[in-house]
């Protein structure tokens, strides 16, 4: 069974762009999104890709993902069954290492919203830490993008933060 295993951090600066060696723009909806199971349709770069993610495994780094490419005729008439709220960001690849890291830049509802991801081959997989690295989020629920289409960043604030992730909990 293919796995994902990734760490997410918060990003600190944006040094990330001038290293960035390949960027892109996404939109992507979900037409499933429960405790087990999400399935999601991206579209980026001319493309279509459908996606389906199990749950996170204890530490939040490992689940399952299957994924394949589809035509754009196809994820765009899909993207009609999906659930209100899409994700928009952009998307940057740097390589640090022998790793790739993929940063998120989020727009619309989620704008100011930076992540970094890397995948890893194992959960104690050695990797060089990018400058622009921040606190880690692995595993918090509240920075899974099928939570920030019911969550978005910029309903967080001080005060409904706490009430936000007892939502997002309740969603996955």
């Amino acid at each position: 069974m293919p796995q994902e295993i990734e760490r997410k951090f918060l990003v600190k600066d944006t040094s990330y762009r001038e290293m960035a060696y390949a960027s892109s723009q996404m939109k992507q909806g979900y037409i499933c999104n429960t405790e087990t199971t999400t399935v999601r349709v991206r579209i980026s770069d001319g493309k279509g890709f459908l996606t389906i993610k199990g749950a996170s495994n204890h530490s939040g780094l490992s689940r399952y993902e299957w994924e394949r490419e589809i035509p754009l005729s196809d994820a765009m008439d899909l993207m009609q069954l999906c659930e209100p709220n899409f994700i928009d960001k952009d998307r940057y690849r740097v390589k640090i290492g022998a790793h790739v890291y993929e940063i998120d830049e989020f727009h619309g509802a989620n704008q100011g919203l930076v992540i970094a991801e890397i995948e890893l081959n194992s959960e104690d997989e050695a990797f060089e830490r990018a400058p622009f690295l921040g606190e880690e989020v692995t595993g918090d629920v509240k920075y899974y993008n099928a939570s920030l289409r019911k969550y978005p960043y910029n309903q967080w604030g001080k005060n409904n933060q706490k009430e936000g992730e007892k939502g997002v909990k309740s969603i996955l």
